[in-house]
């Protein structure tokens, strides 16, 4: 007697959503796993995450570690009608090491006179943490829809992966507050819309 065939696992929704502005962000500085604070202006934008999302029976909210995500999550949780989100260290920004702090000129600087940047981590090992998180996260609600407040660098990062490095296009902006969609089966991701990430996206901070 064969045995039954096994049923797919259905696939669950995860909106990626990038922390709102910080005082970092506003000047242009790295911040990677430096714990810089969310200003009025995130805030206010984690409320608008909130609000473009009302709608799509999310079910859960997680959230990076460093405060500008965890307090971005707890706005949308709150917003969303949810539990406090679940916060998670394999959430968190990629650690740009000695880069954290300057601002693009001085990264610029630094990168044209060091063949290896002290402190980088790198973007496989970035992609390897976070692509596990949203698995283990996608399994505890299969079929569902989950929201997970991570950082540019962790999303940028996904989506050149998933995309075989296709994405996303030139001049495109993980802007703060925004949200990309993934969905995530069988233990494997896949962009939902990779279309919007082929063209540039209007800069936010």
């Amino acid at each position: 007697m064969s045995e039954p065939a096994a049923f797919p696992t259905p696939a669950t929704t995860i909106a990626l959503v990038r922390h709102g502005e910080t005082d970092w962000n506003r000047e242009r500085r790295i911040q990677g796993t430096t714990d810089i604070p969310l200003n009025d202006t995130g805030r206010a934008q984690a409320v608008e995450a909130a609000d473009r999302l009302a709608g799509g029976e999310w079910q859960a909210v997680y959230a990076s570690t460093l405060s500008r995500a965890a307090e971005t999550g707890a706005l949308m949780a709150s917003r969303l009608g949810l539990p406090e989100p679940e916060l998670l260290p394999a959430l968190i920004e990629r650690s740009f090491g000695v880069l954290e702090g300057l601002d693009h000129h001085g990264r610029a600087a630094v990168e044209a006179q060091a063949a290896t940047i002290d402190g980088l981590e790198p973007r496989p090992a970035v992609v390897e943490r976070s692509a596990a998180a949203l698995i283990e996260l996608a399994a505890r609600h299969p079929g569902g829809r989950i929201v997970v407040v991570t950082h540019g660098g962790v999303i940028h990062s996904l989506v050149q992966h998933l995309s075989d490095w296709t994405l996303p296009g030139v001049g495109y902006v993980i802007g703060n507050g925004s949200a990309h969609l993934v969905t995530a089966a069988g233990g494997a991701l896949e962009l939902a819309e990779p279309e919007l990430l082929a063209a540039p996206a209007e800069a936010a901070g």
